[in-house]
C-alpha cells in the first residue's frame, strides 16, 4: 500500500502532465505568410539629341517636351536628364589594301574629336589592327591625348568585327550612361565574316549606346577608282605611306613615282582591286545603316581636310544629348528574343528639334 506522501507527489505529477499536454496542444499553428506579389517594372532608356534650329544645344528640355513613338504607339517619358557623355574612340589603324587611310590621319582625327569634347566628358581609346587594344581607359580630355601621342601604332591587318565586338562590352562592363562609340573606319575587315559582322550589329542595337561614324569609304573609293581598270594614270601604291616611310630611300622613291600612264595587264590585281571597290561600298552600306539605327551620326568625308573638320560636328551632337526613360506599353518579357522594335522621339515644343531614332533589337 502506498505511503501518503508517495500517493500526494503521484497526483502532483499527473496534474503537472495534464497541464503540460493541454499547454502544447493548445498552442496555435502559425498562418502560413501571406504570398508577396512581385511587381516587374520595364524601362527602356536611350539618348536623345537636342537642339535649336541651327544646331545648337538646347537646355531645359523636360519630359513633357517629348513624344515617344514606339511602332506607331505614343509614350510618355519617364524621366530625362542630362550628364556628361562617356565616349569611346575606336580607330582603324591597319588593312593590307589601305591607300589613303593613314595611321596619322586617323590619329588627327582622334585628337580633333577629343579636343572639341566638353572638359567633363569621359574619354576611352580603342585602336585595332592585328589585334584589338584598350590604349586607354575611362579618364581626362588630357589624359586621353597624352595616351594617344604614347601608345597609338599600326599594323598590317584589320579586325574590325572583333573590334566592334570588344567596344560594345567594353562600353556595357561598367553601369555608365550617356554612350557613345565613335568609329574612325573603313569598316573592312581582312577575314571578312559577314555573319559575326551582322551579329556585332544586333548586339549594339540591343544597348543604348549611339554610334557615330567616320567613314574612310568615299575617300578609299575615290583612290581605288583608277586601279580597277586596265588603263589608268594612276599607278598602284604598294605600301601605305607610313609603311613606305620606314623602307629604303630608293625603294620609297619607287613606291611613291607618279606616272603619266598605266597600262596593267595583270588581271589578279584588278580583280583584287574591283573586290576591294565592292567591299567598300558594302562597307559604306553597313557602317551608315549602324549609325541611322544606333541614333548616330554618320560623317562620309571627300577630303582629309573635311574629316578633321567634321569631329567638331561630332563632338557637338555627343555633347547635346539628354537621356531618357520611358515604360513600354508592350512589356519587352512578351516579345521574343531578336524582335525589332523602331523608337523615334519628336519634340512638341517650338523651335526644339530632337534627333532620336533607334532600332532596339529585344535580347533575353
Amino acid at each position: 500500500m502506498l505511503s501518503s506522501s508517495t500517493n500526494f507527489f503521484l497526483q502532483l505529477l499527473f496534474v503537472f502532465l495534464s497541464f503540460n499536454f493541454i499547454t502544447k496542444a493548445q498552442t496555435p499553428t502559425p498562418l502560413p505568410a501571406e504570398e508577396t506579389e512581385k511587381v516587374f517594372t520595364e524601362e527602356i532608356k536611350l539618348n536623345v539629341i537636342a537642339t535649336d534650329i541651327d544646331g545648337k544645344f538646347v537646355s531645359g528640355v523636360k519630359k513633357e517636351d517629348l513624344v515617344i513613338n514606339e511602332d506607331g504607339r505614343l509614350h510618355q517619358a519617364n524621366s530625362i536628364k542630362r550628364i556628361p557623355a562617356n565616349v569611346l574612340i575606336m580607330m582603324d589603324t591597319g588593312g593590307e589594301m589601305r591607300q589613303v587611310k593613314g595611321f596619322k590621319q586617323t590619329v588627327d582625327t582622334a585628337k580633333g574629336l577629343i579636343n572639341t569634347l566638353q572638359s567633363e566628358d569621359s574619354v576611352a581609346i580603342m585602336q585595332y589592327n592585328d589585334k584589338v587594344e584598350i590604349i586607354a581607359e575611362w579618364t581626362n580630355k588630357e589624359e586621353a591625348l597624352t595616351l594617344l601621342r604614347s601608345k597609338a601604332n599600326f599594323g598590317k591587318r584589320s579586325v574590325f568585327i572583333d573590334a566592334l565586338e570588344n567596344a560594345t562590352k567594353f562600353l556595357q562592363k561598367n553601369p555608365l550612361e550617356n554612350r557613345h562609340l565613335v568609329l574612325i573606319t573603313d569598316g573592312t575587315d581582312t577575314f571578312n565574316k559577314l555573319s559575326e559582322r551582322d551579329a556585332a550589329m544586333k548586339n549594339l542595337l540591343a544597348t543604348n549606346i549611339n554610334v557615330h561614324i567616320i567613314s574612310y569609304t568615299q575617300l578609299e573609293r575615290a583612290d581605288i577608282e583608277p586601279r580597277t581598270k586596265g588603263i589608268s594614270n594612276t599607278p598602284p601604291k604598294a605600301l601605305p605611306d607610313e609603311v613606305a616611310a620606314q623602307m629604303p630611300n630608293g625603294v620609297r622613291d619607287l613606291n611613291r613615282a607618279t606616272r603619266i600612264l598605266t597600262i596593267n595587264t595583270d588581271r589578279a590585281f584588278l580583280r583584287k582591286m574591283r573586290e576591294r571597290k565592292q567591299d567598300l561600298i558594302d562597307s559604306e552600306k553597313y557602317l551608315a545603316a549602324l549609325a541611322k539605327d544606333t541614333n548616330g551620326e554618320f560623317i562620309l568625308p571627300e577630303t582629309k581636310q573635311e574629316m578633321l573638320d567634321k569631329t567638331a560636328l561630332v563632338a557637338q551632337i555627343i555633347d547635346s544629348s539628354y537621356v531618357i526613360t520611358y515604360t513600354p506599353k508592350r512589356p519587352l518579357v512578351d516579345s521574343q528574343t531578336g524582335e525589332v522594335r523602331n523608337i523615334d522621339v519628336t519634340s512638341r515644343r517650338p523651335n526644339l528639334l530632337v534627333q532620336a531614332h533607334r532600332k532596339l533589337v529585344v535580347i533575353k
